[in-house]
Order: structure tokens, then sequence, then C-alpha cells
């Protein structure tokens, strides 16, 4: 038993790698044992093509802007999300793997600010803002991030007094893969919330979450669904790494309804993912440390202390984390 145990810990810590890069990296790709991307601040795109080592990747006309998030649709077609005010939240797409990059879409919202972007499919997304005009902004996609646009129909619950989402690490907007549902968590106001979409983003309701919110910096950072009832919710406060209050909330009714569930007694965490291939398998990660659950979320374990960004698995045991100062660390035990 005690050596099941040293094997199963040996799966889930990082291995630092070397990025070559100092910036804040929040944006995770991750596609397969070899091929992963990840994004971050002063136009940062980095590319893994072996699993071990990184390259900068240029993104003209991108240089100056922060990178929140990035998806991999396959090993050529690449989808790119810059945060800020006004014209610096864009959307640029790479066809071969990200050694070029064109841009596709720009915020003309003088009051807009991008936050993540999720996809259903290959073909199908969805772009989430913070509020304009009282509600959040919610633009989709039907081919692969060329074209975007905000459904006629959108039916969306009026914002709280300074309610917001968190470009925190690309994980504050969770879409169900194969499926139509799509969640979005925010902080920032009396109370933290999720939003919940069961029509591919064209009608939203909204639920109270345990985690405590109240000021600009605190709240919910970002969600993560095993199924379409089972998912899990995770925050804290990123001004307090240390954070003490209830840092998860987990579902099991499609987050209709949030009890709490602790990931440890403190910490700040930024960004949870489900590990696609195990059933129940989720990962947290925030400038508090990481942890990980086998049972949907119920329990966790603590991995370390060491802070990172965001965490993106593309099955058992084959993960990047990344965080500060351009910090990578991957759980790849095959290649060690």
């Amino acid at each position: 038993m005690i050596a099941f145990l040293l094997a199963l810990a040996a799966t889930v810590a990082w291995t630092p790698r070397p990025s070559g890069s100092d910036a804040q990296l929040r944006g995770l790709a991750v596609l397969d044992a070899t091929h992963a991307w990840a994004s971050g601040a002063s136009g940062t795109v980095l590319r893994t093509r072996d699993g071990r080592t990184w390259e900068r990747l240029a993104v003209t006309g991108g240089e100056a802007l922060d990178f929140r998030d990035i998806e991999a649709l396959d090993a050529n077609t690449i989808v790119l999300m810059s945060a800020g005010p006004g014209l610096q939240s864009r959307i640029y797409r790479s066809s071969d793997g990200g050694e070029t990059w064109r841009q596709f879409h720009e915020n003309r919202m003088k009051d807009g600010f991008y936050d993540a972007i999720a996809f259903w499919d290959a073909s199908t997304g969805i772009l989430l803002g913070d509020p304009v005009g009282g509600r959040f902004v919610v633009r989709i996609t039907h081919d692969a991030g060329r074209t975007w646009y905000t459904p006629k129909y959108l039916v969306m619950p009026e914002a709280l007094p300074g309610e917001g989402a968190f470009a925190a690490s690309g994980t504050c907007l969770f879409a169900l893969k194969g499926g139509s549902d799509a969640w979005f968590v925010t902080g920032g106001a009396k109370a933290s919330r999720v939003f919940h979409s069961a029509d591919r983003g064209l009608t939203w309701s909204a639920a109270e979450a345990p985690v405590p919110a109240g000021n600009p910096s605190s709240g919910l950072f970002s969600v993560a669904f095993l199924d379409s009832r089972r998912g899990f919710a995770a925050g804290g406060d990123y001004e307090v790494p240390g954070f003490t209050g209830v840092n998860g909330a987990r579902t099991e009714d499609g987050g209709a309804t949030w009890t709490p569930a602790p990931i440890s007694a403190s910490g700040f965490y930024s960004a949870v993912c489900p590990v696609p291939g195990s059933p129940d398998e989720i990962f947290a990660v925030g400038l508090g440390g990481s942890a990980f659950s086998r049972d949907a979320g119920r329990t966790w374990t603590r991995i370390d202390a060491a802070p990172w960004n965001a965490v993106s698995f593309s099955g058992p045991g084959v993960g990047w984390a990344v965080g500060p100062k351009g910090a990578t660390g991957r759980s790849l035990p095959a290649l060690r």
C-alpha cells in the first residue's frame, strides 16, 4: 500500500521546466503528452512540441497585449484571447500550430473587457466579457474563432453592483465538451455567483455560491464540470495568497445549488480543471499552491505550495501548470 501511494503521488507532482520567459503566464492549452501552448503578459505565447522544452511564438501586432486565454482545437488550430479595456481585448487565430497568427476580432466597446473563451467542439465556442450596460457580454463563434457575434435573443440576468469575472487563468468560463452546457463564475460583488446556460450561451440563469466575495479582488475565479451535473468552483482573494475563507464549492445538480468544499485549510485558487478520461479527477492551482481530488471535489490532497495561475490536462497524468515569472511545471511521468 505504501508503494502504491508513493507511485500515485509521483504521477501528480509538478516537474519544473524552464520556459525561457519571465512573463506572468495565465493561458494554457494541453493537447497531448507532447503538445501544449501557454500565454501571458507582454505578448507572450509559448509552445512545446516535445513535452520538455518551450519555444516563444511571435504574434505580429500583439506584442504589448496580455494574452489571458488560449485554446487548442487541434494540433494546428489555436485560438488566442487578449484581455484589457476596449480594443486591447482581441481574438487571434493560428492555422499552423502557432507559427503565424491573424487577428479576427477586437472589442469595440470602450467599457468592455474580455475574460475567457471556451469551446464545445472544434467549431463552436463562446467568449465571456465583463458587464457592459449592466449585463455580462457573451459572444459565440460557429467557425472555430473566425467570426464572433452576440446572440440576438440573449437572456442574461442583470449583474450585481461591482460584479465581474476574473481573467486570471482562462477558466472562469467552462463549456462542456460535446454538449450544450456552459458556466461562468463571478466575484467582486456582495456575493459570488455561478451563471449557467443549457442552450450554448443563449439563455442564462444565476445561482449564489458559498465562496465569499465583497471586494474587487475576491470571489469565484474558476469553474469546471465533470459532466452536466457534477461541477466544482474555486476562488478566494487574489490579494491574499494565504486566504483562509471557503475557497471551493461543489454542485451535483448542474449548478443550481452549491455547497462548501474547501480545497485546503488556506489558499487562493485561480484555476480548476477536470482530467479527461478520468470520471472523478479534478486539479486546482493558485498562488497558494496546488491540489487534486479523485472524488469529484469532495476531498482534496495538497501537492505543493508553489504559486501557479493555470492548469490543464489532456488525460490522466498528462498535464501542465503555469504561473508567475514564466514558471511551468508538468505532470508527465512517462517522459521523466
